[in-house]
């Protein structure tokens, strides 16, 4: 069988990111389009946290780095999980 595993990335809704963020790390970090980094900013917010992808583990550990360094920067709290599939 296959032994790669991939993982998740769930990004967790909070009260002090906002949403335009959300939307541009979508799209910077994570390569979605405009459109869909919307719908997933939206689903984050109503729901509480959202699967933005699946990804191979280096690659889901670099991303998540990435998109937390990018929010700490800016002095946001955005939480950004792995799971494993």
């Amino acid at each position: 069988g296959n032994s790669i595993g991939y993982k998740t990335i769930i990004v967790m809704n909070d009260n002090q990111t906002p949403m335009d963020f959300v939307v541009s790390i979508l799209v910077e970090v994570f390569k979605h389009t405009e459109k869909t980094a919307q719908e997933l900013t939206m689903k984050i917010h109503n729901d509480g946290s959202t699967v933005v992808g699946l990804y191979t583990f280096e690659i889901a550990e670099q991303r998540s780095l990435e998109a937390t360094k990018l929010a700490r920067t800016n002095g946001f709290p955005l939480q950004i999980a792995i799971e494993k599939e």
